[in-house]
């Protein structure tokens, strides 16, 4: 164990050391200490000296129990010596076991109202699914969701890591409600009074989509994001949220018009539609229909400089 240590201590990352024999444990904090690893493996028979290592070292230490009730009492004892920075293991028994425990954890904190195992979870994916690498990821799904701090896997391609990225992302999401961005002025690459003004909407994924073309481009740019319900461009100009009065709100809100020497309003391809009424609505601004795909967006800003 401790030669493997030494062989992986040059990569320089963080260790989960998972050793319950407290001799062993000592020796492979010292050759990693700096590392701040975090230590799995105290039991009901080595607590008292796993305890006083990772006090020692200040290292996160692990709890191993075969039920609810022995990780209750472990996490007491721990508490009793004076330490606290804790983690609990879900154990590997099974699968259906583990869930239980998993849930079982946060609703005694949460819902028993008692911090005794109010600590963060880890939860051994790799031994649960036993080289299996499509339930692996599955149970790191299931697990994220139902409640591990930390899901370790034996090795994570950009496929499995993907849904389980986005999955992290949207557990607080509320499906019924669109994910959407503070309307508001953003600014890329320190606009000037003459940098054009490009206008989209507050549906996030059209955000992120076109602020990351503009960054891409390289030129200062103003992109304005009025309110528009969290939908999609054709959706919220389907619906009335994305029209011309409503871009004239958000423009006379931002002050732009006041900022700005050179007024060019850039607007989405897939609602050309509006520049007649927009420029109806806002005298004294260049209208400019922009691409219909953002991918397009870094060209089209080079060649209106």
């Amino acid at each position: 164990y401790l030669k493997l240590i030494e062989q992986l201590k040059p990569l320089n990352k963080p260790f989960i050391l998972v050793v319950s024999d407290a001799d062993v444990a000592s020796a492979a904090v010292a050759l990693v200490k700096d590392t701040k690893p975090a230590l799995v493996g105290a039991d009901a028979t080595n607590l008292d000296a796993m305890v006083a290592l990772a006090k020692e070292h200040g290292l996160v230490l692990g709890l191993n129990a075969e039920s609810v009730e022995e990780m209750y009492g472990l996490a007491e004892k721990a508490q009793q010596l004076g330490y606290k920075e804790l983690l609990l293991n879900v154990g590997g028994t099974s699968i259906a076991q583990a869930f239980a425990n998993a849930v079982e954890f946060r609703r005694t904190a949460l819902v028993g109202q008692d911090r005794t195992l109010g600590y963060p979870s880890i939860v051994f994916a790799n031994e649960l699914a036993g080289g299996d690498a499509y339930l692996q990821t599955a149970l790191a799904a299931c697990f994220i969701l139902k409640y591990g701090s930390i899901v370790v896997l034996d090795d994570i391609t950009y496929a499995a890591a993907l849904p389980l990225f986005g999955l992290r992302q949207n557990i607080f999401t509320d499906p019924q409600k669109p994910m959407r961005v503070e309307p508001k002025v953003y600014e890329f690459g320190n606009p000037k009074e003459d940098s054009p003004v490009l206008v989209t909407v507050d549906f996030a994924l059209t955000y992120f989509v076109v602020s990351g073309e503009v960054e891409r481009s390289k030129v200062p740019t103003y992109l304005m994001v009025p309110d528009a319900g969290g939908l999609s461009v054709l959706t919220s100009w389907a619906a009335g949220k994305f029209g011309a009065s409503v871009i004239k709100k958000a423009i006379q809100e931002s002050g732009l018009e006041e900022k700005l020497t050179r007024k060019r309003l850039i607007l989405p391809g897939k609602v050309a539609v509006l520049k007649g009424d927009v420029e109806e609505e806002l005298p004294g601004w260049e209208v400019i229909v922009g691409p219909k795909e953002a991918l397009q967006i870094p060209r089209f800003l080079n060649e209106l400089q």
